[in-house]
């Protein structure tokens, strides 16, 4: 449980800071930046690999570059979803947006050690960095 608010709070300030940075990318309330970032969460555990194994061929050949798109295109439909409380105007604030979500995540998920856990047993952050088992980049 403590994992799982962690990496939420991470999500969340993650979405965040696109708000602040990617123009196209809005929020009304605290509330709504919380709820979007939940639903953000569960659409790349539940939706996230079932698009990537569809699109397989296209990940393989982009080298791994098409994961933005998809990345891109979830959080365009959490905004679509959530309209008119969080705003995703278009493809192109979406893709930048899930950049930059992507990016500090995985900050984020660095600075805290709170991806490490699960790869050493000991909750630190020193044996991920050797064993290259580090965290993935993610929305």
């Amino acid at each position: 449980m403590k994992r799982f608010l962690q990496q939420w709070l991470i999500g969340t300030l993650a979405v965040l800071v696109a708000v602040y940075v990617v123009p196209g990318v809005q929020y009304q309330k605290p509330l709504d930046l919380v709820v979007a970032s939940l639903l953000l969460g569960v659409l790349n555990a539940v939706l996230r690999p079932l698009l990537v194994v569809l699109s397989l061929p296209l990940v393989v050949v982009t080298l791994g570059l098409f994961v933005l798109v998809i990345n891109g295109l979830l959080l365009w439909l959490v905004g679509w979803l959530m309209a008119p409380h969080f705003v995703v105007e278009d493809f192109w604030a979406a893709f930048w947006g899930a950049l930059v979500i992507s990016v500090m995540n995985g900050l984020l998920t660095r600075l805290t050690g709170s991806g490490s856990e699960g790869s050493s047993g000991s909750g630190g952050s020193r044996g991920s960095r050797r064993g290259g088992s580090g965290s993935v980049i993610d929305i």
